[in-house]
């Protein structure tokens, strides 16, 4: 499918009190714009209630960064946003502020869309680490992500590296659920209505982001909490998949069902793998097993109505954030 003359592109990349993120972020993406084969911008949403990053933006070229404030607290609020402020172009890229885009970045992205036609194009997000992970951490491979050939078919998506196609997005009229907003999961479930819907999600492998990962994040118990949260997540999304089959009556007992029975099958692996990995003294065995529990558990808490908040707030004015 073939891009328009007349088609253009805005970047999206949401932001959250990470000034430095911000200030280093900023040219990366100005130069991706410099280099796209179609009209492009940026468009930065601030979800600090206090739009701290707005005297960052304030020194910007205007034609090429457009500040936005969106003061909801939450990821699928701010995504939400980008959306309606992107109304008017035909694509939309997503990326977050500790990410840095491959020097083709866009263009890739651009150049598998009008190869296939797709609705969504994804690409592979690399984490680069403030300090060596602990081998504990590395054993486990928490951060290690798909990679696959491009033009690959996918099912689901993450939008720290997706490009959409709006005219598809709002053929079949979708947005993201601000209700996940503080609890992780909108873009699962937006991904997966896009695919329900009929349309199709490609992989681009040459479309790299590289992800910036924090010295906090590199704790054993953050990981496990990450991999609970992506269980429980799962479980939410599917429910919710569920009731829109079923009309808008949540909470359907079978699919409550299936999501338990499979997050009791998870964590039976995940502890088998775990003895496994005890007889050969094999610490890989031992810490993805390890992890396959906690996502079987969150799994399991997602299926009977527990609800993790992956983003919220510490402070108490505020609650939560992308």
């Amino acid at each position: 499918m073939a891009h328009s003359d007349t088609d253009t592109i805005v970047i999206a990349m949401l932001t959250y009190r990470r000034p430095e993120d911000l200030a280093e972020a900023l040219p990366a993406l100005i130069a991706q714009i410099r280099s796209c084969r179609l009209p492009a911008s940026i468009l930065v949403i601030d979800n600090d209630p206090d739009a701290g990053a707005r005297p960052f933006i304030s020194g910007q070229d205007p034609a090429l960064v457009r500040y936005v404030h969106e003061p909801e607290p939450g990821i699928a609020a701010a995504r939400s946003r980008a959306l309606a402020e992107a109304s008017e172009v035909r694509f939309l890229a997503f990326i977050d502020d500790d990410e840095r885009p491959s020097e083709a970045w866009l263009n890739d992205l651009l150049d598998t869309q009008r190869r296939t036609g797709a609705a969504a194009v994804v690409g592979p997000v690399i984490s680069e680490y403030a300090h060596t992970p602990e081998p504990w951490i590395t054993a486990g491979a928490f951060f290690t992500r798909r990679r696959m050939p491009t033009g690959s078919t996918v099912s689901v998506a993450a939008t720290n590296n997706l490009l959409l196609d709006l005219r598809q997005v709002r053929q079949v009229g979708l947005d993201f659920d601000r209700r996940f907003g503080l609890l992780g999961g909108e873009d699962t479930l937006f991904t997966r209505r896009l695919v329900q819907q009929g349309r199709t999600i490609v992989w681009c492998d040459e479309a790299i982001v590289v992800d910036r990962v924090p010295a906090h994040r590199l704790t054993r118990s953050w990981v496990l909490r990450r991999a609970f949260s992506s269980g429980n997540s799962w479980s939410r999304v599917g429910i919710e998949l569920d009731a829109v089959d079923r009309r808008g009556r949540t909470g359907g007992l079978p699919v409550r069902l299936r999501l338990l029975s499979a997050g009791v099958v998870r964590m039976a692996g995940g502890c088998g793998r775990i003895l496994q990995g005890v007889a050969l003294r094999s610490l890989p065995h031992r810490v993805r097993g390890i992890r396959t529990v906690a996502r079987g558990l969150g799994m399991m808490a997602g299926a009977v109505g527990y609800v993790y908040m992956e983003y919220r707030r510490t402070q108490p004015t505020t609650r939560t954030s992308g």
